[in-house]
């Protein structure tokens, strides 16, 4: 193969890691923009869901978790600020996960859900992101 075979097969790998990266990133930001848009009115089912969880369920607690999901979805989704946005859903996650471990909710459906959707944000930060992977092992978010 000659060096422009080869780099040709390079950068065509690259764009469909970097598009592979953006559908795993576009689906997680699809499923934050939802979970947080259904929390800004009030709404039942969000306020049942609040009660069984063991919180007082006020209007004013679910528009502030949506407001504060949108904030983390767009830094997320913003390329600049991917990194930050990636470490907070991370906590907001892990929050979220502790909830419902202290809920008793099923395990693989409800427990792992926030496990599922922060493994699926990492890959495709990473995928989009040849630099992010870096970044995580060594422990920061700046390049």
């Amino acid at each position: 193969m000659s060096t422009t075979s080869n780099a040709i097969a390079h950068a065509s790998h690259g764009r469909t890691r970097t598009v592979a990266g953006w559908v795993c990133s576009s689906l997680v930001v699809l499923f934050l923009l939802f979970d947080a848009a259904i929390k800004l009115p009030p709404i039942q089912p969000v306020t049942d869901t609040l009660r069984q969880l063991g919180f007082v369920p006020t209007p004013t607690l679910a528009r502030g978790l949506g407001v504060m999901l949108l904030a983390i979805t767009a830094l997320y989704a913003w390329p600049r600020t991917a990194r930050v946005g990636a470490l907070l859903l991370a906590a907001y996650l892990g929050g979220a996960i502790a909830v419902q471990l202290r809920a008793g909710t099923p395990v693989f459906s409800h427990l792992l859900f926030g496990v599922y959707l922060g493994v699926l944000a990492m890959i495709g930060l990473c995928l989009r992101d040849r630099g992010a992977w870096r970044a995580l092992i060594k422990g920061g978010v700046a390049n």
